[in-house]
């Protein structure tokens, strides 16, 4: 009896224990390097959202979701160094919450970009974003838009002419108006039937399924198929378990699966991926597929909200704002 109460409880154990990565076969060992999602909207030091991969040029500014104003050269010299441009430009990229940035027309190139040393600029112009994640451009925001673009023009020996505020203010409600109706990010949760997970058997159920590390522990990415852009999917689970002194004996319940829409190319079939990744991690770790509320999608929810995507799309495209480019990164970051 002894013996069978000793067994018994090795087995419970075992049977409770967070489930474990199996042994790679020798030479399949897998390495990859960290990508996390790249966003239109960069930060003044170009830190959080971009990833090791190396990231695609923030295109010239576009009148569809910025301000722009132009900044006219004064003076018999009518050109001006980048040296010169660069010392001049603001300490930091932000007028608010939204991003700011200045640009020159490069003599030699005939092309708008971001200051260069070594290059000679005949204008420039500087723009503000209308809209973010973080809402419509104010009146505030403006006025330090304002400031900020004099402050340049100053010191370069130039004269700014700016778009009539109340205007574009209005123009930004507009334009967040629309893109809060039309902000979609999808959310799917794989949750354990009976045994729970080790860090290490979902990172490598997932990296069976083409997901890499991401820079955050408890977060791995599907990476899109052009190198420096966001990634079609992204993988997350609890990062305290991630971070654990023996991750092995952490216990994961659940791990979320997200698809941010208007960041990711309609070509890469991001969400007919989405379901084929869910539907396989829940099969291989004994899960099931539910919503963020816990309730159970079946393959009839899963078509309702692939046609929905297919019309969002479209109206996007119809809006010049395609779901994967620059400015849909931008707009909706």
């Amino acid at each position: 009896m002894l013996a069978a109460v000793v067994a018994h409880g090795a087995w419970s154990s075992r049977r409770n224990a967070p489930r474990q990565a199996s042994p790679e076969p020798d030479g399949e060992s897998r390495t990859a390097e960290q990508q996390d999602p790249v966003m239109g909207d960069e930060p003044d030091h170009l830190s959080q959202p971009i990833a090791v991969a190396t990231a695609t040029r923030r295109l010239a500014m576009d009148s569809l979701i910025d301000v722009i104003a132009t900044v006219a050269l004064d003076g018999p010299n009518l050109q001006v160094s980048g040296e010169a441009a660069i010392a001049a430009m603001p300490s930091t990229r932000r007028a608010g919450t939204k991003p700011f940035a200045i640009e020159g027309y490069n003599l030699s190139t005939q092309m708008w970009e971001a200051p260069v040393a070594g290059q000679r600029y005949g204008g420039f112009q500087a723009g503000v974003q209308l809209a973010n994640r973080s809402g419509a451009l104010n009146e505030i925001e403006y006025s330090e838009f304002v400031v900020k673009t004099q402050a340049f023009a100053d010191a370069i020996n130039a004269t700014p002419e700016f778009p009539e505020m109340l205007e574009e203010v209005a123009r930004a409600r507009e334009l967040d108006q629309f893109a809060s109706a039309h902000d979609a990010q999808l959310g799917f949760t794989i949750r354990a039937r009976n045994a729970s997970w080790s860090p290490g058997y979902v990172q490598q159920n997932a990296a069976r399924l083409g997901f890499v590390a991401g820079v955050i522990p408890g977060r791995m990415v599907l990476p899109s198929s052009q190198e420096g852009m966001a990634p079609v999917l992204v993988l997350g689970f609890d990062t305290q378990a991630a971070l654990a002194e023996d991750p092995a004996q952490s216990a994961i319940r659940d791990v979320s699966l997200h698809l941010d829409v208007a960041q990711v190319d309609r070509g890469e079939n991001p969400f007919v991926r989405m379901r084929e990744v869910a539907t396989a991690l829940a099969e291989t770790m004994d899960g099931v597929v539910t919503d963020d509320h816990g309730q159970l999608l079946t393959a009839q929810a899963m078509d309702v909200i692939g046609a929905e995507l297919q019309s969002l799309y479209d109206t996007l495209e119809q809006r010049d704002l395609a779901a994967g480019s620059m400015l849909a990164r931008r707009l909706f970051a």
